[in-house]
């Protein structure tokens, strides 16, 4: 993975990762192919903060309500959590 932005998809924003960020630790979407070396090199050159530890979580889609007799699904998609230096923070997602 050359760009890091191919890597890092999305933030996840939710009540956890809220109280998460009091320990210098963010939550990403990323994409399902990516490492955590490609994880921890893509934050670095992004947001400009030393990395501590990168751990990831495949998450698996969800069976949904049937329609007409036929099931949904969500999408499987991966998630890492990334632990900061101490007083490091990422400033763009404090605010």
């Amino acid at each position: 993975m050359n760009d890091p932005h191919d890597v890092l998809l999305a933030p996840v924003i939710t009540e956890k990762g809220t109280s998460e960020r009091e320990r210098s630790r963010y939550i990403f979407k990323v994409r399902p192919s990516s490492t955590k070396v490609d994880v921890k090199n893509a934050v670095q050159k992004v947001f400009k903060v030393k990395v501590k530890d990168v751990n990831t979580v495949n998450v698996r889609g969800k069976v949904r309500g049937a329609i007409r007799g036929r099931f949904g699904s969500t999408s499987s998609w991966k998630k890492a959590y990334v632990t900061l230096e101490p007083g490091q923070k990422i400033e763009s997602m404090e605010a």
